[in-house]
């Protein structure tokens, strides 16, 4: 394993630490402030939220920066945002601090995939994107169940004092251990997505090059799939507190180990997912996609038994987890030559899928449906999810997603002329084909 991946997978185990351990110390940051729970839940939403905003604005402000550069720029922007958090002296400070560390979030994922995939042979991009999002699982394992108890016994500015010490850890980690890349050898791609060059070896990547990928229809639903698939995780796991307490009979001390057991889930499905969409990407995500489904429709009655309840928490975090490298590097294989932006939204995808399912699943509580209801929602959300998975599938069979800019480039399944001038069919040569982000 490339030393990079480790420092990237620390920057992981910030972000994804600071982003979920919210949800434990919500209690203590609203008493503090004298605001709310409901109040101090938008500490939460504001940081999905910067995630959206941030991801694009960031990848075009670093498209023709050096990748290794733009990371350790989005680490200090996350660490400035944890401590403006740690010392705020009122709520509003502290939800700019939230907002403020959000912003580096989408774009470190959408960067740091490029990049991971790039110190690998093309064979194995999915398994090396996954080592990096270990960092994001572990943090569920480790980060958030250690952070809520320091909160929890000490102060939770400790706790955002903490994160930001594991952010500059990250930075060093970067700085020390990332190639450098040169954006001024990066292929150049013209307004349909394609390399001028045909070598990808030379010419700058463009703002207009980053936003013609989404002219490409796999693109589009590769990003569906995001939004709809993860969003089926996030409408259970949202409310698990009283789906745990009421439905299965925990104590409330018990919801931060079942939060640990859902990340030890996360983290055998992300590298599971990994190892497998390397070798048949399509086939892993539709099994995960129908798996999830099942489980989440499973969990509607399993909510009621402790160790039923608790062996499903489990499930849906793997199956939910082991469709993320897959989808990252579907979107990276659609955007070859232009990937910036695209693997940055689709990362801002993930949480607009939390948003959505949160919401979604908020509304059928609030309709009176039993406290298990969210899961049907996550269900219904991931089938459709499968869905456009199988549509993406079909059409990349049937060569209609090819061979323009509304169905892509040669990644996505059309026709592509190689640098020596013949046509092949669904990748371009292995010969002309340069891992992205690799060093120079």
């Amino acid at each position: 394993m490339p030393l990079a991946l480790l420092a990237l997978a620390i920057g992981a185990f910030g972000i994804g630490t600071t982003e979920f351990v919210i949800m434990g110390l919500l209690p203590e940051v609203a008493a503090d402030f004298g605001v709310s729970v409901p109040t101090a839940g938008y500490l939460a939403s504001g940081y999905a939220l910067g995630v959206l905003i941030g991801s694009p604005v960031f990848a075009i402000l670093g498209a023709r920066m050096s990748r290794k550069r733009m990371l350790m720029a989005l680490m200090g922007l996350f660490i400035l945002g944890n401590l403006v958090s740690a010392v705020a002296p009122v709520f509003g400070v502290m939800l700019a601090g939230r907002v403020i560390a959000s912003l580096a979030h989408g774009a470190f994922f959408g960067i740091g995939s490029i990049v991971a995939a790039g110190l690998v042979a093309p064979h194995r991009k999915a398994a090396a994107i996954s080592l990096m999002f270990t960092g994001l699982t572990l943090s569920n394992v480790i980060g958030v169940p250690f952070g809520t108890l320091l909160g929890q016994q000490t102060s939770w500015r400790w706790t955002f004092a903490a994160v930001a010490a594991l952010g500059v850890l990250g930075l060093l980690g970067v700085a020390a251990l990332v190639p450098h890349d040169d954006p001024r050898r990066r292929p150049e791609p013209t307004a349909s997505g394609q390399d001028r060059s045909g070598q990808g070896e030379t010419g700058r990547g463009g703002i207009r090059g980053e936003l013609a990928a989404f002219r490409n229809t796999q693109v589009l639903l590769a990003m569906g799939m995001t939004v709809l698939g993860f969003g089926g995780v996030f409408a259970a796991i949202t409310y698990i507190a009283p789906m745990m307490t009421d439905g299965a009979g925990y104590a409330s001390s018990s919801v931060t180990w079942l939060l640990a057991l859902f990340g030890a889930g996360m983290v055998a499905g992300n590298l599971v997912g990994g190892r497998f969409a390397d070798r048949a990407l399509m086939p892993m995500l539709c099994t995960a996609l129908t798996a999830l489904a099942l489980t989440l429709g499973l969990f509607t009655f399993t909510a009621y038994d402790k160790i039923a309840a608790a062996v499903t928490l489990a499930l849906i975090g793997a199956f939910g987890f082991a469709t993320v490298p897959p989808l990252q590097k579907r979107v990276l294989d659609q955007t070859a030559q232009a990937p910036t932006l695209a693997s940055a939204v689709n990362i801002g995808a993930f949480n607009l899928g939390n948003a959505l399912a949160a919401w979604l699943g908020g509304l059928v509580l609030h309709a009176g449906l039993p406290v298990t209801a969210p899961n049907w929602v996550g269900a219904l959300l991931a089938l459709s999810a499968l869905a456009l998975a199988v549509t993406s599938a079909l059409l990349e069979r049937r060569g209609t997603a090819g061979g323009g800019p509304a169905g892509g480039g040669p990644a996505g399944g059309g026709r592509a002329r190689g640098a020596a001038g013949r046509v092949v069919s669904g990748h371009a040569p292995a010969e002309v084909r340069r891992p992205v982000g690799a060093a120079d």
